[in-house]
């Protein structure tokens, strides 16, 4: 059996190496955004101009602006934070924290901002497939008592960060809506916002850090989004109940596509219930509350049905499409995009904001020996090096999303079926096969080539299967279109995220860029 699985490594190892070489694009002419595109304005005097005599200016106080106001302000940056609305925020996403994010968390000192909001611990999680269920722990082994995976109202979790930014005497949190970008001689030197009483006003600073969501409207000024919506979250949370494993994340592997349970407190569970497309049934109607009642509440664990059937009455129903975008950015002196407004992945694996905090700490790193930021020209071409040193932990939390979104989804294909059903037995089998990717989601071991490795190891699994107890024709048709349809899926969000930075970073010049010398 095990001479079995090696050799099935060692397969995948080639295979995959192939389709990588493959894959490595020809250089292309990068060009810079249109000007259709821009959200820039030319500073010409004609606003006010805000009282703030900051180093760091940062677009949106959500986790990652409030991470990196708190981050850059404890190092004693001057930081100006200008977020459209301070009141705590109410999403139905952003509320999984994997232990690898928490581990950036610690990182950064931020650690107590999971404390006093009833954050519940996550241990791993619960795989659920046609009455059949495998229980996924994270591998926390090596690490303190107190590392595991944390989930949260994530309004909450935002609040605490913003406070602990807002309590350091060098960092200014301002209520505003920011409407562009303030260009002077080529570079990006502040921002013009318009302040909660009306007041447009310009701020500036040698350093603007674009940090305002998954629905920015400055991004297209800094890089090339293409945003691709595959699917729609229905949220809902049921009230005074028991998972069936607790203080566990659960997935069903449902018609047509993933369910997901998780606790956001003592005595609520979330529940967010995947509909492929970007369009749902309607909630005002009441399609929604029958859609869920007659698709989806036979596939709940009977142990939290009556739960989900109460949440449905109650009404309390809320949609969000889910996004996808690789990062694709114009370095821009002055400027630099961090957050959902420069990287999106489904939300599937609850990985955005483990990348947004390695981002930060990336960054914190590069800025560190710095004391100047006032050259913008030489300060743009040093921080280039931070799209390549964020590369492999980014990109294989990003991969890993959309990859393990396909597979899970269902599909007529008996590829396909085969592939997703592959996929559940071979977590099911525990050790080595679990650990490794249960340690790549949660963002403790974050290594592109061990995902290629595993994802093509569940494919040669599933094949193995298909050719026991004796092959077919038909059987190996199957297998052959199972092997195809697994490099279908993940080497284009290989190749989307950028098969260079993600496997061989040391081999971008960026990556040995040195700090500015002044």
């Amino acid at each position: 059996m095990l001479d079995q699985y090696a050799l099935g490594w060692i397969l995948a190892s080639v295979l995959a190496l192939v389709a990588l070489f493959r894959l490595v694009p020809r250089r292309k002419s990068e060009g810079g955004p249109s000007e259709s595109q821009k959200s820039i304005v030319t500073s010409d005097g004609e606003s006010g101009s805000a009282d703030s005599n900051a180093d760091v200016i940062i677009v949106g106080a959500g986790v990652a602006g409030a991470a990196l106001a708190y981050t850059l302000g404890k190092e004693g940056r001057r930081v100006h934070v200008i977020e459209r609305d301070l009141a705590e925020p109410d999403r139905i996403v952003g509320e999984l924290l994997q232990p690898g994010g928490y581990l950036k968390l610690i990182e950064l000192g931020l650690e107590d901002c999971v404390e006093e909001i009833d954050a519940q611990r996550v241990f791993g999680y619960a795989l659920f497939k046609d009455g059949r269920n495998t229980c996924l722990s994270y591998p926390l082994e090596k690490f303190h008592s107190d590392v595991s995976g944390r989930s949260f109202h994530n309004g909450r979790f935002i609040q605490r960060m913003r406070e602990k930014a807002a309590s350091l005497n060098n960092v200014r949190l301002e209520q505003g809506t920011v409407t562009s970008l303030v260009e002077e001689k080529g570079a990006i030197r502040g921002v013009q916002y318009k302040t909660k009483d009306g007041e447009v006003l310009t701020a500036r600073a040698p350093l603007t850090v674009v940090c305002d969501g998954c629905f920015s409207n400055l991004r297209r000024s800094l890089c090339n989004p293409k945003v691709d919506v595959p699917s729609c979250f229905v949220g809902l949370v049921l009230e005074n109940c028991q998972l069936p494993y607790a203080n566990h994340g659960h997935v069903i592997l449902g018609e047509p596509s993933p369910i997901l349970f998780y606790p956001i407190s003592s005595t609520e569970v979330r529940c967010l219930v995947d509909v492929p497309g970007q369009k749902v049934p309607s909630i005002s109607s009441g399609d929604m509350a029958n859609y869920l009642k007659s698709v989806v509440v036979s596939q709940v664990p009977p142990e939290i049905r009556d739960a989900f059937i109460a949440a449905v009455d109650k009404g309390n129903i809320r949609t969000m499409p889910n996004r996808s975008m690789p990062a694709a950015p114009y370095p821009t002196p002055g400027a630099l995009l961090m957050g959902d407004a420069f990287n999106m992945r489904h939300p599937l694996t609850g990985g955005g904001m483990t990348v947004a905090l390695s981002d930060i700490v990336v960054l914190h790193n590069l800025l560190r020996p710095l004391q100047d930021l006032n050259d913008a020209a030489a300060l743009c071409k040093y921080l280039e090096s931070f799209y390549t040193l964020r590369k492999p932990v980014a990109s294989t939390i990003n991969t890993l999303a959309g990859a393990l979104y396909k597979v899970f989804c269902a599909s007529p294909d008996p590829a396909r079926k085969e592939m997703r059903q592959a996929c559940f037995d071979y977590l099911s089998l525990g050790g080595v096969f679990s650990n490794g990717p249960i340690a790549l989601l949660s963002g403790l071991n974050p290594r592109p080539l061990s995902l290629v490795l595993h994802f093509f190891a569940v494919a040669i699994y599933g094949v193995g299967r298909l050719m026991l107890p004796f092959p077919s024709p038909k059987r190996i048709w199957t297998g052959a279109r199972l092997i195809s349809g697994a490099s279908g899926i993940i080497f284009p969000i290989i190749k989307a995220e950028g098969v260079r930075q993600m496997f061989f970073p040391a081999t971008v010049p960026a990556y040995y860029r040195a700090p500015p010398v002044h």
